[in-house]
């Protein structure tokens, strides 16, 4: 992305906990991530039920899972009222025990609400969050085709949040009939390396 513009920001946009009733408008945003592209390696959508029980297992553990609104008028919104355009959750690393203080991020945006800084607010908020739980660590794992020949919007997006890259994984999945590569990226919330 080197030489790309700046994102457009909008302060009407509100970013918020997610709640019950948002699980429907997540899944369809997940849902296409899912279908059509490599951002994750899930190959079958999960339902709206599915999304209820991770907001609330993410409320049970403390842990933040927000949503981004967009008003009535503005691209990728409803004609009236908000709609959530996108999503910043987390979760357990890995389940053995002595993970316990790291967290695996995720943020996902419609992709008609893209190139309106709702990512770097989901993620800004997610951090913000995870600075109020004992979570020290947070990891991101981020689809990158072999041969790409410059960074995602994900890697860049983290890169601006502190996020710093600390290994690759070559062709470790197979999606839409290609390897994909995963690049890790980790911030430290407690200011250390």
């Amino acid at each position: 992305m080197t030489g790309a513009a700046a994102p457009q920001t909008h302060p009407d946009v509100v970013v918020r906990p997610a709640e019950e009733a948002d699980a429907a408008r997540i899944a369809d945003v997940f849902g296409g991530y899912v279908l059509a592209s490599i951002a994750t390696f899930v190959e079958d959508p999960p339902s709206a039920e599915v999304w209820r029980e991770r907001i609330a297992a993410a409320r049970g553990h403390k842990l933040p899972f927000v949503v981004a609104d967009l008003p009535a008028g503005r691209p990728g919104a409803p004609t009236a009222g908000l709609s959530v355009a996108g999503f910043a959750a987390c979760a357990q690393f890995r389940p053995h025990a002595a993970y316990r203080y790291t967290v695996e991020d995720s943020v996902y945006i419609a992709p008609e609400a893209t190139g309106q800084g709702l990512g770097g607010r989901l993620l800004g908020a997610l951090v913000e969050g995870l600075d109020r739980t004992d979570v020290r660590q947070v990891v991101a794992v981020i689809a990158t085709l072999p041969d790409a020949r410059h960074d995602t919007p994900s890697i860049v997006l983290h890169r601006r949040l502190g996020f710093e890259v600390v290994g690759r994984m070559p062709a470790v999945g197979y999606k839409q009939g290609q390897w994909v590569d995963t690049v890790i990226m980790q911030k430290d919330l407690r200011g250390g390396s």
